[in-house]
């Protein structure tokens, strides 16, 4: 994301990459970190790899699927995350013995 960051993970289906960030900042005064998720499509013109943000109708499964496993993976990192609860989605996990 040209911060000098590493992607936490990356999630990809396809041509499809749901890379995962995180980040530092201030919310209210107080350092925090939280998470951002970058979607892109790679493609080949000329020979040469490249990406873009920009979805064709064949790729929406495939990034329907990385941002659900990306959805799910910040979600179970650490149990419900601020963000979820932020929003309003409630999301629980249960231990099953």
């Amino acid at each position: 994301m040209g911060n000098g960051n590493k992607p936490e993970t990356k999630f990809r289906a396809g041509s499809v990459t749901a890379t995962i960030w995180k980040n530092a900042g201030k919310f209210n005064g107080k350092e925090t970190e939280y998470s951002t998720v970058s979607l892109t499509r790679s493609y080949k013109k000329d020979d040469e790899w490249k990406s873009t943000n920009s979805m064709r109708v064949q790729d929406l499964p495939h990034a329907a699927l990385v941002l659900n496993k990306s959805f799910e993976f910040l979600c179970l990192k650490e149990g419900v995350p601020q963000a979820a609860e932020s929003e309003g989605i409630e999301v629980t996990v249960e231990d099953v013995e």
